[in-house]
């Protein structure tokens, strides 16, 4: 048996939610991963079932050998990040019709009303490969072996799709914080 770490979150995470939301839902992820993209709307659901209750954590893991186009989507993300915009493009870059190419991500960018040409040197120039790396390594330390990889208040959720295993996770969790 492996031993590997329980995520924490900092500062440098994305988050969505309250901070002090009695469930923390993080997310290891891979925008060009089509099971992400899938997840993605699993997770905006569970925000909406339990409104207050979720803070919502997304970590890079592109996973370059399988999609090509994923570690450049990362690095749009922070370059949005960067800008303020990090959740709306994370919504742009996971929509299911999201063409991940950087004429795509430039458009995108626009569309969100970023600095164009400072969103194009950051994407281009790998602006934040260190901290997508860093995303990674953290990721391998904690046992993310695929994308998505969740875990729930420090619990890594294994499993297949559709995410029941994760829906399970959230509800005993929200159960057991309202419970007191």
């Amino acid at each position: 048996m492996e031993d590997f770490t329980v995520p924490e979150i900092t500062g440098d995470d994305h988050v969505l939610g309250p901070a002090d939301a009695p469930v923390t839902v993080l997310e290891y992820g891979d925008y060009q991963c089509p099971f992400c993209r899938g997840a993605a709307r699993d997770v905006h659901r569970m925000l909406e079932l339990y409104p207050g209750s979720i803070r919502f954590v997304f970590r890079n893991f592109p996973i370059a050998q399988l999609h090509p186009h994923a570690e450049q989507a990362a690095e749009a993300a922070e370059a949005a990040a960067a800008q303020g915009k990090f959740w709306e493009m994370y919504d742009l870059l996971l929509r299911p019709s999201s063409r991940l190419d950087l004429g795509s991500l430039l458009g995108y960018a626009r569309d969100l009303g970023l600095d164009v040409d400072r969103f194009r040197k950051e994407v281009t120039g790998r602006a934040y490969a260190g901290k997508i790396d860093g995303d990674v390594q953290e990721g391998v330390g904690n046992g993310v072996n695929a994308t998505p990889k969740f875990y729930v208040d420090g619990k890594r959720i294994d499993g297949k799709f559709p995410l029941e295993g994760l829906e399970d996770a959230i509800r005993a969790s929200v159960r057991a914080a309202a419970a007191g």
